[in-house]
């Protein structure tokens, strides 16, 4: 196929879901996204992958903008667009998101953003979209009616798609992701071509096994990537260590390794430890070492309390490493306790570079801003391991 499939990437992030259709060969017309940081690390991503000055393209906007397709048209200049992708902000689906808020979150203005993903649909009519969401969203409710119900009713007008939200869910460990992060992945198709959605979704290859897959499931599939083989190359280091670009040698390659970083690479990016507290540290190392909860943790030793004591299990995790991660979250940002390395004689969370290797980021890949800024970017970002494995099934019927 030489004509390459072109995409728009709205709500783009720092560009997780395009990394994985340029890997298949497609061309990004341009970018909607409203953060600045991750507008700079998709503008370096794309001048990476060959992207002349003036086919760059990001626009630094929010998409309810009341001009936003104008900006888009003069960004495209007339040429045809085959997909639009992307995935709304989803904190006010999250059941978290909507746990702290006395009205469900139903006020928020959020819960519309998809209306600004139908519009601009609606508007370009590409061959095919793939709207991206967490799995809450199949829960969540707009006034009474379902949320899923009504962005299937509103897409469904002019795409066909298909009917159970179950089959819609993606766990991008069964792609070859170390890390256990189930998505809604809808796609439709634009009503009168001769592509069922239905041959897109069993084109998505599972190519891995997860660690909850039952016997059947794991025939000819390769076992779940796990976090020591993810990041065990990495050199290790105390809290408050680390530097923007150091030197780095792979001494010993695995198949996943291979995937995200090439053999001549001699640099590693933004593996830099956050700095923690005294009590922190005791905690992580306890914990890791002994492979606690933070339940466990405060029955063995009472002196590690937490004075605002979160009891619900998940504000201290260690990761393992003979599992995948678990899912990455943009909360990394405010603190990494979650994400404990597994390493107790590191005493620390994960760098950045640990996060965007948990969520099979080439480290090649540049993340724009401070390290908060990189955490919020990778935490958002759907895996572009995964993205690939969409992209490839699109790319084949789409060829055909």
């Amino acid at each position: 196929m030489s004509k390459k499939l072109t995409f728009i990437d709205l709500f783009a992030g720092c560009g997780g879901l395009s990394e994985g259709f340029y890997k298949q060969g497609f061309k990004s017309l341009t970018h909607v996204e409203y953060d600045h940081y991750a507008c700079e690390s998709l503008r370096i991503r794309m001048k990476n992958y060959g992207y002349a000055e003036d086919e760059i393209s990001v626009l630094e906007n929010d998409i309810t903008d009341d001009d936003i397709i104008v900006k888009i048209e003069n960004e495209i200049k007339n040429r045809n667009v085959d997909l639009l992708i992307g995935g709304p902000p989803c904190q006010s689906f999250s059941s978290l998101g909507r746990a702290k808020d006395d009205n469900g979150m139903q006020d928020d203005p959020r819960n519309y953003l998809f209306e600004s993903y139908e519009k601009i649909l609606n508007h370009f009519k590409p061959k095919i979209f793939v709207f991206e969401n967490v799995t809450g969203l199949l829960s969540a409710k707009l006034g009474k009616e379902k949320t899923v119900n009504v962005i299937l009713k509103r897409l469904g007008k002019e795409y066909n798609l298909i009917k159970d939200p179950a089959k819609m869910v993606l766990n991008s460990c069964d792609y070859g992701v170390p890390q256990i992060r189930k998505r809604v992945i809808l796609i439709g198709v634009k009503k009168g071509i001769k592509i069922k959605p239905e041959q897109i979704y069993e084109g998505i290859i599972k190519t891995h096994f997860n660690p909850l897959s039952v016997e059947k499931e794991r025939v000819n599939k390769q076992k779940y990537v796990t976090v020591k083989e993810a990041i065990s190359d990495l050199p290790a280091m105390k809290p408050g260590e680390g530097k923007k670009i150091i030197k780095h040698k792979v001494e010993s390659w695995n198949d996943y390794l291979s995937k995200v970083r090439s053999k001549d690479d001699e640099v590693l990016l933004d593996h830099v430890a956050r700095t923690h507290n005294e009590k922190d540290r005791k905690r992580y190392l306890a914990m890791s070492k002994n492979k606690w909860t933070f339940k466990e943790l405060l029955e063995k030793k009472p002196s590690l309390n937490h004075i605002k004591q979160r009891v619900f299990n998940n504000s201290y995790v260690v990761q393992f490493w003979d599992k995948p991660a678990r899912t990455i979250i943009a909360h990394l940002y405010k603190d990494g306790n979650q994400f404990i390395h597994p390493d107790h004689k590191q005493e620390r969370t994960i760098t950045p570079r640990e996060a965007a290797r948990l969520q099979s980021f080439p480290d090649d890949f540049v993340f724009e801003g401070s390290r908060t800024q990189q955490y919020k970017q990778i935490g958002n970002a759907v895996p572009p391991l995964m993205a690939e494995a969409i992209a490839k099934s699109i790319k084949k019927v789409l060829g055909k």
